[in-house]
């Protein structure tokens, strides 16, 4: 008979039944040893990549076009959306180890996840309500030439900052934790189920994208064209709907069994002190076979080993962070227009991101992985690390491409006199823009999902969300990195009677400039990237090659 104690899914294990449909360190959620017929795998994965698709519907749906509402609605510059916007993904990218730390220690991934998604539905909330007040001061600057000219009460401004930093924290929550909790629906002692979670990552992706895509194509013509309290509302909705259906799957999820058995709390705790006080050998091999230092001291360097690749990974997610900003308000410089009537909105256009990731992802599964498996002999094709260098690589493309763009439709607006007409349409379709965005899409599928799936095998088996959380931590302090240079750049090149890199006239602003020094730093994080990857030696039991 078994003797377990259940407190979100850290659960204490006195003894499970020798059965062969039973999970090893796994219980159901009436604290039963968990049924592999019954629970898990794909049953539980279902619901969890449903709410994960439409968490993404939420937030793309506010995120994706808040550019325009910053120097629409907000009356900012351009600089310094660009700059808030990044600072903001910043916080949201970070705040996952915050969110992953509550969930080791305290609340367990399931009670985070339903605390998160409480306050993610009360700052969408409060973001509603804050473009409700604010539309009759947005009908009080149409007749106002200058956007920036034009800026709601200074009370509104912080209470409309303090809801969107409440979804950023919220979402902080709710993300490390849900995807770790859908990979823990996989046992890895199966060889069937082993084999569905690498694929479990791809498709997470995938449908994390259509999520995206369908909150870009809809919320931002939306908020363009109806209103932004209606294009904040329907998020709201929907991450309503959303709470409702991962309760719904509660009787199918699988709760992984700490092994280890101290407060989890104290066991973080131990796990980053003994890493501070041995970060020098940390970056060595680890021997499985001579343990001299016990398992804390094993941990801790397996964490530590992994910090040289999220720096080296960090060329990426600065330029993972361009599309939704200045890419962006290239494309609304541009003509959109898709018929004489119908016309694209400039966010809209990010969508294109999505759409290649959906469209590469079973490419890559089906086609690429069985190929490369001939080749290598390898049975992930690449290994994960591989993987992850490929993206950084074409990432570097991506920008590249954005360069050479961006000074094309600058030659175009100084043929056709428009520099000093920063309002008008230049005459050169917005589809110039598909080569870089749809690389960028690319370049995820390779970096993003191998980052994922790199973080969460390599960190012990009871910090799984940390795992995912210092993953998107990569792409906050991207975030912060490019929200630094913009505010740095933007200062030294703008001065007396000169236009800067991002001047508010985008005709007489020099993007380019900044997507050549982007090239610049992602190749010497590639260069940087391939050293340590070469040097890493995989702590967990996998089948690959470096």
């Amino acid at each position: 008979m078994a003797i377990i104690a259940l407190t979100g899914d850290d659960i204490s294990e006195a003894s499970i039944p020798l059965l062969d449909d039973v999970v090893p360190c796994s219980v159901d959620f009436k604290s039963r040893p968990s049924v592999r017929s019954k629970s898990g795998s794909w049953k539980s994965a279902i619901f969890i990549i449903g709410v994960q698709t439409a968490e993404r519907f939420s937030y793309y749906g506010i995120s994706s076009n808040l550019v325009s509402y910053f120097t629409g609605a907000l009356g900012q510059s351009t600089a310094a959306a660009a700059a808030n916007l990044n600072a903001w993904y910043g916080t949201a990218a970070l705040s996952p180890i915050l969110g992953a730390f509550i969930a080791d220690s305290f609340l367990g991934r399931y009670r985070t996840i339903i605390v998160s998604s409480l306050f993610y539905i009360m700052g969408l909330g409060f973001l509603t309500l804050s473009a409700a007040i604010n539309s009759s001061n947005s009908s009080d600057c149409e007749n106002v030439a200058n956007d920036t000219e034009c800026s709601p009460p200074q009370l509104l401004k912080i209470f409309f900052f303090f809801s969107l930093y409440l979804v950023a924290f919220a979402q902080g929550g709710f993300k490390p934790c849900v995807q770790a909790f859908g990979a823990d629906q996989f046992d890895n002692e199966d060889e069937k189920e082993s084999k569905a979670k690498s694929s479990f990552f791809n498709w997470w992706l995938l449908f994390s994208c259509l999520g995206i895509i369908l909150a870009i194509l809809v919320l931002s013509y939306i908020q363009e064209n109806l209103s932004w309290e209606l294009g904040f509302g329907i998020p709201c909705i929907v991450m309503c709907f959303t709470l409702i259906v991962f309760l719904l799957g509660s009787m199918t999820y699988r709760f992984p069994i700490n092994s280890d058995q101290s407060n989890p709390f104290v066991r973080i705790g131990r796990v980053f002190l003994k890493a501070a006080r041995n970060c020098v050998p940390a970056f060595t091999t680890i021997s499985h076979e001579q343990d001299y230092e016990g398992k804390d001291v094993e941990d801790a360097k397996a964490i530590l080993r992994l910090v040289p690749i999220m720096c080296a990974s960090l060329g990426h997610s600065i330029v993972y962070a361009q599309p939704s900003t200045l890419f962006t308000k290239q494309a609304a410089t541009m003509n959109c227009h898709v018929t004489s009537t119908f016309q694209i909105p400039a966010a809209s256009f990010q969508s294109i991101i999505s759409i290649s990731i959906v469209v590469f992802i079973p490419f890559y599964d089906r086609v690429f992985v069985p190929i490369a498996r001939a080749i290598t002999k390898s049975p992930s094709g690449i290994s994960m690390l591989q993987r992850v260098g490929t993206g950084l690589f074409l990432s570097i493309i991506s920008i590249v491409v954005a360069a050479f763009v961006e000074k094309k439709r600058l030659a175009v607006a100084l043929e056709y006199g428009l520099v000093d007409m920063p309002k008008a349409t230049i005459p050169m379709s917005v589809l110039w823009l598909t080569p870089q965005f749809l690389l960028c899409g690319i370049a995820n599928v390779f970096a993003l999902v191998g980052l994922q799936e790199f973080f969460y095998d390599q960190v012990p088996s009871d910090l799984k969300s940390m795992g995912l959380a210092l993953y998107l931590s990569i792409l906050g302090i991207g975030s912060f990195l490019s929200s630094f240079l913009v505010s740095a750049i933007e200062k030294v090149t703008r001065g007396t009677g000169r236009d800067g890199w991002f001047s508010d006239n985008l005709n007489r602003a020099h993007l380019d400039y900044f997507y050549w020094l982007l090239a610049g730093i992602s190749a010497f994080a590639l260069a940087a990237y391939i050293y340590f990857a070469k040097a890493y030696v995989y702590s967990r039991k996998i089948i690959v090659g470096n």
